[in-house]
């Protein structure tokens, strides 16, 4: 906003205070007052909503309204009808005529610059058995723009084509997936492939089995071992002290009480 629609602001805002002691002295009390303006912007017109619109407010009252269509300061209150001719009045409206060019421009910037970060996905593959078939999912996570292409390949070679699926996400990036069937244990024989505008070239992404199986395996095993050979020492010792329980009487001797 201009120095002149500032001080424009400033001028009006004392009038209001000089009104408002004025009146506060004849009711034997004093109170401050509070200048306020709402700014709101939509990015389509088309829904209805105003590119631009301004709202001001003293003590909580809307007093003056502005709208990118009209580019013009409405008074909203009957004190405010009697200044609206005026020079102050004046310099308000094209105060807000300032904040209206500046404020579309900014948000538009910002759009533009939104539009234009592209954010690369990230892809993972997964996978779900069946008693007589596998689906492999693949799924591109957290990219930017919407727009991207996902395929199935079979030994290099791309399959019939497969609606994707695309979802927002809760912080403006999108999520999407497609899934394919194939027998069991061909699923290393299928690749899949995703384009997108972050990425420099084609990103490609297979199924990789777990490796948590042989270790739980492993770690089963040598708990079983370990068990074993406690059960083993466990009974050693046992039967080792049933044996020197045994021959234990043959130690002592007997005493003659004849």
């Amino acid at each position: 906003m201009g120095q002149r629609a500032g001080r424009a602001l400033l001028l009006l805002l004392g009038a209001l205070g000089a009104l408002g002691v004025r009146t506060a002295a004849a009711q034997g009390r004093a109170r401050p007052h509070s200048l306020r303006y709402l700014f709101m912007g939509a990015t389509v017109p088309d829904l209805g909503l105003t590119p631009f619109e301004a709202l001001g407010y003293v003590d909580d009252q809307l007093f003056v309204s502005y709208d990118h269509e009209t580019r013009r300061a409405e008074p909203r209150t009957p004190w405010a009808w009697g200044g609206a001719t005026g020079q102050l009045w004046l310099q308000l409206s094209q105060g807000l005529k300032g904040w209206d060019h500046m404020f579309t421009v900014d948000f538009w910037t910002i759009m533009d610059n939104l539009n234009h970060s592209e954010v690369p996905p990230s892809v993972k593959v997964a996978r779900h058995a069946a008693s007589a078939v596998t689906t492999l999912q693949c799924r591109a996570l957290s990219f930017y723009p919407q727009d991207i292409t996902m395929r199935w390949m079979k030994d290099r070679q791309p399959l019939d084509a497969k609606d994707v699926d695309v979802l927002p996400n809760g912080d403006g990036t999108y999520q999407g997936w497609v899934a394919v069937s194939v027998p069991p244990g061909e699923e290393q024989r299928h690749t899949c492939q995703v384009e997108h505008l972050g990425l420099e070239r084609p990103l490609t992404a297979t199924w990789e089995p777990s490796k948590s199986g042989p270790l739980v395996i492993g770690v089963i095993s040598g708990l079983a071992v370990g068990v074993t050979v406690l059960l083993a020492g466990v009974l050693f010792r046992t039967l080792r002290n049933r044996q020197a329980s045994r021959a234990a009487p043959g130690a002592y001797v007997l005493a003659d009480l004849g």
